[in-house]
């Protein structure tokens, strides 16, 4: 997923997808270490879209502080 796509989402969407992804983190790992899986590319994908959801709700997390000092 693209930064500008997920930056589109609502906070409670990136919440519940970020849950989905760790799920689907951990299937693959355990897929992997059997054996059983083809696209070995998806570990790092997924790991890195959530990395890109984390960053996004760290920054809208940290919006308001930030808004707040400068006035």
């Amino acid at each position: 997923m693209k930064y500008a796509d997920l930056s589109d989402k609502s906070s409670v969407d990136l919440v519940e997808l970020k849950t989905s992804l760790v799920k689907d983190l951990f299937s693959y790992r355990m897929k992997n270490c059997v054996g059983q899986l083809d696209d070995t590319s998806l570990l790092r994908k997924t790991k890195k879209d959530l990395a890109r959801i984390e960053q996004i709700l760290t920054e809208r997390s940290r919006a308001p502080q930030n808004e707040g000092a400068k006035a």
